[in-house]
């Protein structure tokens, strides 16, 4: 080998660069670790909210240190962004995408027009839109044009406006008109990106993600190690929007007026349904407030009065028209918007605004206020007036946000608490249509453009309300389409049982290379040590995070690293047994290895490329590993483990045998007719793939959330559960579709609903929660709160420990991404050995092969889907299973496929003798990197974790079909497509 020594300067310096990314790592851990026991020695768990205060004290302790000069390079706060990524499994956290709506964006930009073309349009892009892979904005375009007649979109009610004058014109096409709108809704997205990215920098997590995906208008963000859920969820999908309203006092007749008619009218529409519920109600906590009335008469009047017998009176003194329960106030608002109800406001209040109060933690009542508005609806003073917020504490010492007005909003403010003084009404701030507070104006107009927020608020929220303030307001509503919350603890089990896993595979590894080849496995597993040392370097260096699959990822390619290094030293063998000497042996060995090695990896490479394109998330991962992996296997076997050979057996005496007493002679002497056996092989397998295409159309597959939508949540219990007692519960609770099934072990259930899957919000996600707890609170220790049940809550390993939303548009796209994946993998493949073996034969025969391996692991995993003691949903994480699967297929194939090539070059087909004696000859590489792969499978399948149990089980189906497949599919097929073109060869 030329130039060892440039290789052994380059193999040093890749270690030592490896060693230093990672020493940010480990001092990240020491750092962190030591505030972990400085907290955990400060805050007993007997003080309320230990687990809040600890966080809190530890992020004091790693602040206080967050400059200080460690190891003498470098210090916490530049460590942590150098350290390797964990991914949100691995630390737990959110991610989410969310779908900036371009609706509300076109609805802007008309400046909310009535135009009836316009809004048939919007209606007709929503319906399309649901059954449609187009960008919504090209949908409303087709549906305006198929609708328009003589209407423009260039018409003075719609985008030739004031706000648009700059950039549209009345005498403008439609043609003309669309680039401009193009380019404003690019601009508003990149607007709300940079909202977002604002805001998230202000919440306080290290290495948060944010990324826009295309031009679809969706946006990824992720969390890692975000620990208030709740919190992160708010501040993604708040628009803040802020807004300043006078309010009606209590003592408007006009109000008082329509509660009665509101309520008299209430009474007749729902007059068919009033006598269905006859049952008491419950007593609640509410009943020391009302002290006053009497609960008999309080149920009666509520039964017999919609709206009136919900509401009780105001406090004295407050701007709020009435109270209510917080349970009823969805109910009630419903009711105050229906528009039968709406017509009944008097002429002096008809465009009255009804908000409620944003409720403070654990509160029963809500105040509810009567807003002065307009036709429009537009309030008096809208948040972009204001130029700066700061949280703070309030006079009496309580967190509150101040904020700066503009010049303009100075003048506005003087006028509208002008207006409160003299009317003595209160002045309602609102944000994202919640009251957070509604002072009245004691002394007069107020000067300045000074304002302050107050209310039942924790410091954080303050932070946060300031936060988006000053960030601005989205400029449409953000929905969150897709979510993924991963509890820290189920973070930290992931941890452990992936490095378990990580653990026992390379053990085995490691000692199966010495037990087979003797001091030459030695050399090899030094080469695999250094292997798994580059790949962290290299996921350091690339800034690039690692997760559950990319630990799978890692684990796979040692026995891809194994594979290689496997094929080097049977060569070598080979070329010893032909009586060469030992240094021409080495040299021949790894020469005529390379190309096998080559075409392998190439192979496993290109699946690992499309898994990248069009995979997301952890999937990511696992193919950012594995195509790492294949690059620095590829470097560690061909140059490493050379380099270590030649260096020891250069010396004289020095004995290198590549091979044990036990193994020395192991499949030397294989004589074996493969290709008489191809007819029994074409009948076992046609059996095989026929059961399985069978169960595929009569039973299908059991989809998880990820291809059909909807939300499930991973719940653990102190002790072991029965879930067809909770699915019929639930079932009950959510409607039909809940499905629930063990995962792991008798205490975990996994959950999935369809329920209100269509719907949008934190308030969405918290009604299931609270519906989850309420059903599932007599399976939980005796004390478990609601928020000790919620993800994020505590450390504690019992309730929630994750959850996973997606929507339905979402899931189509990633039904279709998979989609693509599979064929795109194929394709490409089948065109990668057509102009690697120059024959469509052998392309035929990998890729029949192939599809003979995808459709008995879909087979499989619809035969036993619900029989089986694991997880066997078809998620992402299966659609990566099964391109590995194609990947490891490929890789035996090929191999096959070379040494065919090789031995029909030098001696011809000979009717296929030569071709038995090719697999034969590969017969030891092909069971012993199979062995190897799937031991590491099955410490994975063990010891990695339930959530990739069902992942390693189809990879090990994978495995075992796809060795099979390589030596009595792949090779059969091609030499039947073949055997005329080889007949004429022969001149038979």
């Amino acid at each position: 080998m030329q130039n060892k020594g440039l290789i052994r300067l380059f193999a040093i310096l890749f270690g030592l660069v490896s060693i230093y990314q990672l020493s940010y790592t480990f001092i990240t851990n020491k750092l962190e670790g030591d505030a972990e026991a400085y907290a955990v020695s400060q805050i007993s768990e007997a003080e309320e909210d230990y687990v809040a205060k600890r966080e809190a004290l530890e992020a004091s302790y790693l602040d206080s240190i967050s400059d200080n000069t460690v190891l003498g390079f470098t210090s916490y706060e530049d460590a942590k962004t150098k350290e390797l990524n964990k991914g949100l499994d691995l630390k737990g956290g959110i991610n989410v995408t969310l779908q900036i709506s371009v609706k509300d964006i076109l609805k802007g930009l008309a400046n909310n027009t009535k135009n009836p073309v316009f809004n048939k349009a919007l209606a007709d892009a929503d319906e399309a839109s649901k059954n449609s892979d187009n960008t919504y904005l090209e949908l409303f375009f087709e549906a305006f044009d198929k609708i328009k007649g003589d209407t423009k979109l260039a018409s003075p009610d719609i985008f030739a406006n004031k706000g648009l004058s700059d950039d549209i014109n009345f005498q403008m096409t439609d043609d003309q008109v669309k680039p401009v709108i193009r380019r404003k809704i690019d601009e508003s997205i990149v607007s709300a990106f940079e909202v977002l990215r604002e805001r998230i920098d202000g919440f306080g997590v290290t290495q948060p993600n944010i990324q826009r995906e295309g031009n679809s208008g969706r946006i990824l963000v992720e969390l890692p190690g975000a620990r208030d859920i709740a919190r992160a969820q708010e501040l993604l999908s708040s628009t803040a929007q802020l807004e300043f309203w006078e309010t009606y006092p209590q003592s408007n007749n006009s109000i008082g007026n329509f509660l009665v008619s509101a309520n008299e009218r209430l009474k007749e529409i729902l007059k068919p349904e009033a006598k269905e519920d006859t049952e008491a109600k419950p007593e609640s906590e509410i009943d020391s407030l009302l002290s006053d009335v009497s609960q008999d008469s309080l149920d009666m009047t509520a039964q017999a009065n919609p709206i009136l017998g919900k509401l009780i009176p105001a406090n004295p003194g407050s701007h709020a028209i009435a109270r209510a329960m917080v349970s009823d106030t969805a109910e009630l608002g419903e009711y105050l918007r229906m528009p039968e109800i709406r017509r009944l406001l008097p002429n002096d209040i008809q465009f009255t605004k009804f908000l409620w109060e944003r409720p403070a933690q654990d509160a029963e009542i809500v105040d509810l206020y009567a807003l002065k508005s307009n036709r429009e609806g537009t309030p008096r003073i809208s948040g972009d007036v204001v130029s700066d917020a700061q949280d703070t504490f309030d006079q009496f010492n309580k967190p509150a946000v101040s904020m700066t007005m503009n010049t303009r909003g100075a003048k506005e403010w003087e006028e509208l608490t002008g207006d409160a003084y003299n009317n003595q009404t209160g002045i309602a701030i609102v944000l994202d249509n919640k009251v957070y507070t509604a002072p009245g104006v004691s002394s007069g107009p107020i000067s300045g453009g000074r304002s302050e927020i107050t209310g039942t608020f924790t410091v954080n929220e303050t932070k946060d309300i300031a936060n988006v303030l000053r960030a601005g307001k989205l400029p449409a509503s953000a929905d969150i389409i897709q979510s993924e919350v991963v509890g820290p603890s189920l973070g930290q089990e992931a941890i452990d049982s992936g490095f378990m896993s990580f653990v026992i595979a390379m053990i085995f590894v490691l000692v199966w290379m010495i037990f087979y080849y003797g001091r030459a496995g030695v050399f090899a597993d030094i080469a695999l040590v250094f292997n798994i040392l580059l790949i962290f370097g290299v996921l350091t260096s690339l800034g690039a995070v690692l997760t559950l699959p990319g630990i799978a990822g890692i684990v796979l390619t040692i026995g891809m690293s194994v594979d290689a290094n496997v094929l080097i030293f049977e060569r070598i063998k080979e070329e010893l047994a032909r009586g060469k000497g030992k240094a021409q042996a080495i040299a021949d060995g790894f020469g005529n290895a390379l190309s096998s090695i080559l075409d392998a990896n190439i192979t496993t490479g290109l699946t690992a490329i499309i898994l990248f394109i069009f995979g997301s998330g952890p999937i990511k991962g696992f193919a950012t590993t594995l195509m790492i992996g294949i690059v620095t296997s590829l470097f560690t076997a061909i140059f490493v483990t050379r380099l270590m050979i030649e260096a020891y057996t250069s010396k004289k005496g020095r004995r290198l045998d590549f091979s044990t007493g036990i193994t020395k002679n192991l499949f030397t002497k294989m004589n074996i007719d493969f290709l008489s056996k191809r007819k029994i092989a074409y009948i076992v397998s046609g059996i095989l793939v026929a059961v399985s295409v069978f169960s595929l159309l009569t039973k299908g597959l059991n989809q998880g959330v990820d291809f059909i939508g909807g939300r499930s949540y991973q719940i653990r219990f102190e002790k072991a559960v029965n879930p067809s007692e909770i699915a019929s519960e639930l079932n009950t609770e959510f409607g039909s579709g809940t499905m629930v099934k063990t995962f792991g072990d008798a205490n975990q259930i996994k959950v999935t609903t369809p329920y209100k899957v269509d719907e949008e919000g934190v308030e969405v996600d918290t009604e299931i929660q609270n519906k989850l707890y309420t059903t599932l609170q007599k399976y939980l220790p005796d004390g478990t709160s609601f928020e000790d049940f919620t993800i994020g809550a505590s450390e504690k390993s019992i309730g929630i420990l994750q959850s996973v939303k997606v929507g339905p548009t979402i899931a189509d796209d990633i039904k279709k991404n998979a989609f693509l994946a599979i064929i795109g993998s194929l394709a490409v493949v089948f065109l990668y050995i057509l102009l690697r073996f120059r024959k469509w034969q052998f392309s035929l025969g990998a890729v029949v092969a192939v599809f003979h391996d995808v459709m008995i692991v879909l087979g499989i995993f619809s035969l036993t889907g619900s029989i089986m003691p694991f997880n066997m949903e078809i998620d992402q994480a299966f659609i990566a299973a099964i391109l590995t699967v194609i990947g490891y297929s490929l890789n035996d194939t090929v191999v096959v496929f070379d040494r065919i090539r090789e031995i029909t070059a030098l001696k011809g087909f000979n009717d296929g003798v030569n071709i038995n004696d090719a697999l034969n000859s590969t017969l030891s590489r092909t069971l012993n990197t199979s062995l190897t792969t799937l031991i590491v499978l099955l410490a994975i399948f063990i010891f990695g974790g339930e959530s990739l149990r069902g992942f390693m089980f189809a990879m090990i189906v994978g495995v075992i079909v796809g060795t099979y497949s390589s030596v009595f599919i792949a090779t059969p097929v091609m030499f039947d497509s073949l055997k005329k073109k080889i007949a004429a060869a022969t001149g038979a």
